[in-house]
């Protein structure tokens, strides 16, 4: 399917600064607008629900795989993570840029259901560093670290099947790299035919 919105994608392991990079890119670009995905998981800190996630319980997440309701789903660390198809079909006809952000297993299922989706996967310097910042969260006690220790191995391996990587080791370069993508990809001549029609089929390019 074919919007005249852009899809971008960003997967990362725990810890990488994923969530960091992509609200600190909403804030700089007005034109994206972020899908908030579904999750069992219990809220952290200071999220709210409907703000970095909406919070559910399995047997309404369950439902909602059963209706067919999510794009794509997946079980990260014991949690369920999906994401809705409400409100992303209609931004993107709109022709409105959206940012996800998903594990790699549901990033490789977007791909499947819009091939121009651009994935971009967010790796950390070292992994020496990746096991500190998810000290310095303070959220997690040493079996969780241990396993998003272990997970993330598992999850830096796929970033070949990803678009775009870029190295999260300091944020500015790293979010000037973000910015970069999303601003290539929407000048790229696909994306130009799809959100400029009017202009291609003036100069006989449609």
């Amino acid at each position: 399917m074919e919007t005249p919105g852009n899809l971008f994608v960003v997967a990362a392991p725990s810890g990488a600064g994923k969530s960091s990079l992509v609200k600190a890119l909403l804030e700089l670009d007005s034109h994206l607008r972020v899908s908030v995905s579904h999750t069992t998981r219990a809220p952290r800190g200071q999220e709210q629900n409907g703000r970095e996630y909406h919070f559910v319980d399995r047997p309404a997440f369950d439902a909602m795989v059963a209706a067919n309701e999510f794009f794509e789903w997946a079980e990260v660390h014991g949690n369920r993570y999906g994401t809705s198809r409400i409100g992303i079909e209609a931004r993107l006809m709109a022709g409105e840029d959206v940012v996800l952000e998903i594990d790699w297993q549901g990033a490789l299922q977007i791909k499947q259901l819009f091939p121009y989706a651009v994935l971009i996967f967010i790796l950390p310097p070292s992994w020496q560093e990746l096991e500190q910042r998810l000290r310095r969260r303070g959220e997690d006690g040493e079996d969780v670290i241990a396993v998003r220790m272990q997970n993330a191995r598992e999850e830096v391996a796929q970033a070949r099947h990803f678009d775009y990587v870029i190295i999260n080791g300091l944020f500015e370069t790293a979010l000037f790299d973000l910015k970069t993508v999303v601003h290539s990809q929407r000048l790229k001549y696909a994306a130009q035919r799809r959100v400029k029609s009017t202009v291609f089929h003036a100069l006989d390019l449609a």
